[in-house]
């Protein structure tokens, strides 16, 4: 579950609002796996890195332990919080459901020109797909999520989801570079869903695909698990069907 990527950019003088700047720097450094499960933050490290003073950097860490992502004690400090495996399931568990509404609301409200969006990114995802591009289709994944959103146009909704997606991925992220292919499978079954109008089918898959993610993940640990993505078409048929002009 490690992503080592460039440290953040130096925060004091770019940032009106100092202290959420530093505390998003933080939460996307313990999504991307800079920080580790029980690795501890210390404050003045933190600083140096971030360009702040510690102030800011003490009031983000105790606003991330209101988030869950941070645990403070007396006499070790603040690390990132290690989650149980039983929290982890209640977590996608509760994503699970919220996706198939979101995706329920995306097919309700899709518009022609909205097929025509979902059309071309599924052109992208199959061309990514076919060529092993997991880059490419981890930048996808994300397009998905912010379509389905904005085609579902629930902001209250959307705004509690992104924060289980961050969490999940965070959790999960072992599992997003050997499963990419297959998610994608799974993301472009429920796009079709959605375009073809079928609310009922594209919530449980959307649903589904969640949990896959988690199930997957877990069987990863015990039993790798090399088998190709089956059971979705290149471009499904039922999207090409309900495309305006097709």
């Amino acid at each position: 579950m490690t992503f080592h990527s460039a440290p953040p950019d130096k925060l004091g003088a770019k940032h009106p609002t100092l202290r959420q700047a530093v505390t998003e720097a933080i939460r996307q450094s313990i999504f991307r796996g800079k920080y580790q499960p029980g690795e501890r933050l210390v404050e003045e490290q933190l600083a140096n890195e971030l360009g702040v003073s510690r102030y800011p950097v003490g009031e983000a860490l105790r606003a991330l332990q209101a988030e869950g992502l941070v645990e403070i004690s007396p006499r070790r400090g603040a690390a990132v919080t290690k989650v149980s495996e039983e929290e982890a399931n209640e977590i996608v568990e509760l994503r699970a459901s919220l996706e198939g509404l979101c995706a329920r609301l995306a097919t309700r409200r899709c518009s022609p020109d909205d097929r025509l969006g979902i059309a071309e990114l599924l052109s992208r995802g199959e061309s990514a797909s076919a060529a092993g591009d997991n880059e490419a289709l981890a930048a996808l994944h994300t397009e998905v999520h912010a379509l389905m959103a904005r085609i579902g146009r629930n902001r209250h909704l959307n705004e509690f989801i992104q924060s289980l997606r961050d969490k999940t991925a965070w959790l999960y992220a072992t599992s997003l570079g050997w499963r990419a292919r297959q998610s994608w499978a799974e993301h472009a079954a429920i796009l079709a869903a959605v375009a073809s109008g079928d609310e009922d089918l594209a919530a449980i898959l959307s649903s589904r695909h969640v949990l896959n993610v988690g199930a997957s993940h877990r069987k990863r640990h015990d039993e790798p698990d090399t088998s190709e993505p089956s059971g979705v078409p290149a471009f499904p048929q039922l999207l090409a069907d309900s495309l305006p002009g097709r």
